[in-house]
């Protein structure tokens, strides 16, 4: 066991209270194993009624101890078993569960979309601008006539573009299928938030298209605080307001 949780039982209900402020409770391979056998704990004892997770004041947690896994990736050369076994000891758990979340709360999945959107926009920065392919890329684009004429295979370059495209779709398809529902009819909405982004980043910049992703965010997650009712509105708000003050994004890169 580790020092950084500690578990209380009072009136029925476990406590497990992550504790490591130095660190905003960022979660090593110990910590998730204390974790793990508080859940299963409470889940074979009759006596306790309900679970909360909860950190110590000030933040809940930082994430994973990257250092950590880290140093246990290249002793073990794979993941510890800790960190794969929590998250079923919390699905197999039967008791009402209660996370006290306050402060700072970095979860997993986000960090990793994010990761994976930066390693995405990386690699689609290096195919266009910096490769043969992406010159075609661009030149068909600007002009398919004189794309022809220069002997691009213009029905390659387009079935290679789609093939990327499909790439991209997927990933951003796995993120938001392990955050939230979705159906078919779901498509003009995330559309109107993709369009949003480009629009506020600036055409032709993959780096602000992540920009004005990041920024529509932030102001739907503000908005959300004042009101529920206002998340959907405070995104669009800061839409029109790039609009007007920087009609061309914060980072355009194609010139009119």
């Amino acid at each position: 066991m580790t020092e950084h949780v500690i578990v209380t039982d009072a009136d029925g209900i476990r406590t497990i209270r992550m504790n490591r402020p130095d660190k905003k409770n960022a979660l090593t391979l110990a910590m998730y194993e204390a974790m793990t056998a508080a859940l299963e704990g409470a889940n074979a004892d009759d006596s306790v009624r309900c679970v909360l997770i909860a950190g110590v004041p000030g933040a809940f947690s930082a994430g994973n101890d990257l250092a950590d896994f880290l140093k246990a990736a290249q002793s073990t050369g794979g993941l510890s078993r800790p960190a794969l076994h929590f998250l079923p000891a919390l699905v197999r758990c039967n008791k009402p569960m209660v996370a006290a979340v306050r402060g700072v709360a970095v979860g997993v999945v986000p960090v990793l979309t994010l990761l994976s959107a930066v390693a995405a926009i990386v690699f689609l920065n290096l195919v266009f601008y910096h490769t043969p392919l992406g010159r075609a890329f661009r030149a068909t684009s600007d002009d398919l006539e004189i794309a022809q004429l220069m002997g691009i295979d213009v029905s390659r370059i387009f079935a290679m573009a789609m093939g990327l495209a499909f790439i991209v779709i997927a990933i951003a398809a796995l993120y938001l299928g392990l955050r939230a529902n979705f159906d078919p009819s779901i498509g003009p909405a995330r559309l109107l938030y993709a369009f949003e982004a480009v629009i506020i980043g600036g055409l032709g910049s993959f780096w602000g298209t992540l920009a004005g992703g990041i920024i529509l965010g932030l102001a739907q997650t503000m908005g959300a605080q004042f009101d529920p009712e206002w998340q959907i509105l405070s995104g669009h708000l800061a839409f029109l307001v790039v609009l007007v003050l920087r009609p061309r994004g914060l980072f355009p890169r194609a010139l009119d």
